[in-house]
C-alpha cells in the first residue's frame, strides 16, 4: 500500500463534543456561580466542614513537632524570667523590710516635730474606688469615663490615681458617671516637685502628635535636673495631696539658643489599659472645717468682732457718765470745809524740801476720791 493513501485524520468518534474554548467558558461560569452562591448562601459550608474534619488528624500530627519546640522554648524563657523576677522580688523585699523597721521611728519623730513646730497634721484624704468604662468620644483629647458620679460623692477637680501614681483629674461630673482627663492631655497641668533636689515646677501635658509624655516648662538650663529624677505632687495647688508619684524624667535637652531647657517626663501610672482607679477628695475640701449649726453659734473672733466690742464699750461708758456730775458738787463742798477748818501754815512749810520729789498726781487722786466719798456720805 502506498504511503500517501493513509488517512491521518482521527476517527469520527473523537471529533464529537464541544471545543476546548466552550468547555473553558462553561467551567469558568460554573466556578463563578459556586463562588457567588457560597459567599451569599453558604452552600459549600457543609462540604468545607466535612473536609476540615477529615484533614484535622493530619494537621494535628503535622503541628505536633512545632508545638513541642515552641513549648520547650517557652518553658526555658519563662524559667529564666521567673528566676530574674524572684531575685528582684527578694531585693525589693529586703529594701522594704529595712524601710519598714524605720517607719515607726520616723512616724514618731514626725509627730514630735510637727507638735514642736505647731504644724497642722497631714490630712487623711477620703478615697472612692471606681472602674473605667470607656474612652471619651473626642479624638483630640485624652479623657476616659468612670462609673462613679455625683450620686457617689465625686466632685469636680478630684485627683485620680492607680497603684503606680497619679493618672489625672476629674473634669466633668454627671449624676452617675464622671469624665477624667489624663495627665498627658494638652490642657492638663499639675504642680510637681523633684524628690532629689526639692525644686518645684509645673508639668504640662505633651501636645505633640506622639503623645504619652509630659513636659516641664520654664525650667532654666542651669537647673539641676537629671534623667531618672522622680517627680511627685508638691501639694501647693490645694487639690493634689503632697507626695504622690507623678512621673520620672526621661530626657533633658539643654539648647544654647534658648534660656529654658526642654524636659520630657514619662508618667508612672498606666494611662492605657487600666481598669480600676482610685478617686481622692480634693485637699481643699478635706481642709474645710465643718460649719456649726443650731442656736449654739459662737460669735466669731477677729476683725469682724471689733465693731461689736467698740459698741459695747461705748454703751458702758455712756451708762457711767450720768453719775459723774452728781458726785462733783459733793466733792467741791467737802474740799471747802476742809480748807476752812485747817489752821494757817507758815509759807515755808508749803514749799517742799530740797531733794524731795513732789507727789505724783496719781497718789493724790485716791485721797481726793476718799474725801469726796466722805463728803458725799450724809
Amino acid at each position: 500500500m502506498p504511503m500517501d493513501t493513509l488517512d491521518r485524520t482521527p476517527p469520527p468518534f473523537f471529533k464529537q463534543g464541544p471545543s476546548a474554548l466552550s468547555r473553558l467558558l462553561v467551567y469558568g461560569a460554573l466556578a463563578l456561580f459556586l463562588m457567588v452562591a457560597d459567599a451569599r448562601f453558604r452552600l459549600m459550608q457543609p462540604l468545607r466542614a466535612a473536609i476540615a474534619t477529615v484533614l484535622y488528624p493530619a494537621q494535628w500530627l503535622a503541628l505536633q513537632p512545632v508545638q513541642w519546640a515552641q513549648n520547650g522554648l517557652g518553658y526555658l524563657t519563662e524559667l529564666k524570667t521567673a528566676r530574674k523576677t524572684e531575685e528582684a522580688a527578694r531585693v525589693k523585699l529586703a529594701v522594704q523590710s529595712q524601710r519598714a523597721g524605720q517607719v515607726e521611728q520616723l512616724l514618731l519623730e514626725n509627730a514630735r516635730l510637727r507638735a514642736l513646730l505647731d504644724l497642722r497634721p497631714r490630712l487623711d484624704v477620703p478615697a472612692t474606688a471606681a472602674q473605667v468604662l470607656y474612652d471619651a468620644t473626642d479624638p483630640y483629647t485624652r479623657r476616659v469615663v468612670i462609673d462613679k458620679g455625683q450620686m457617689q460623692g465625686i466632685q469636680p477637680g478630684s485627683p485620680v490615681l492607680d497603684e503606680s501614681g497619679v493618672m489625672g483629674q476629674v473634669t466633668r461630673v454627671y449624676p452617675f458617671v464622671s469624665e477624667m482627663t489624663l495627665l498627658i492631655d494638652r490642657d492638663q497641668v499639675i504642680p510637681v516637685m523633684n524628690m532629689r533636689t526639692g525644686t518645684r515646677s509645673v508639668a504640662y501635658g505633651d501636645p505633640s502628635p506622639l503623645g504619652g509624655l509630659m513636659e516641664l516648662r520654664y525650667m532654666s538650663v542651669a537647673e539641676d535636673v537629671r534623667e531618672g529624677d522622680l517627680l511627685v505632687t508638691s501639694g501647693v495647688d490645694g487639690i493634689y495631696p503632697p507626695g504622690l508619684p507623678v512621673a520620672r524624667v526621661q530626657r533633658v535637652d539643654r539648647r544654647s539658643d534658648s534660656s529654658f531647657a526642654r524636659i520630657l517626663c514619662a508618667p508612672l501610672a498606666a494611662l492605657h489599659g487600666v481598669t480600676h482607679v482610685m478617686v481622692l477628695q480634693p485637699v481643699g475640701e478635706a481642709q474645710r472645717p465643718a460649719r456649726p449649726e443650731g442656736p449654739g453659734l459662737t460669735r466669731p473672733h477677729g476683725p469682724a468682732s471689733a465693731p461689736l466690742a467698740a459698741a459695747s464699750a461705748a454703751s458702758a461708758t455712756s451708762a457711767a457718765l450720768p453719775s459723774a456730775p452728781a458726785a462733783m458738787p459733793a466733792a467741791t463742798a467737802a474740799r471747802r470745809r476742809a480748807s476752812a477748818a485747817a489752821p494757817a501754815a507758815p509759807a515755808r512749810a508749803a514749799r517742799p524740801r530740797a531733794g524731795a520729789s513732789a507727789p505724783h498726781a496719781s497718789q493724790q487722786r485716791p485721797a481726793r476720791a476718799g474725801a469726796a466719798s466722805s463728803g458725799a456720805t450724809p
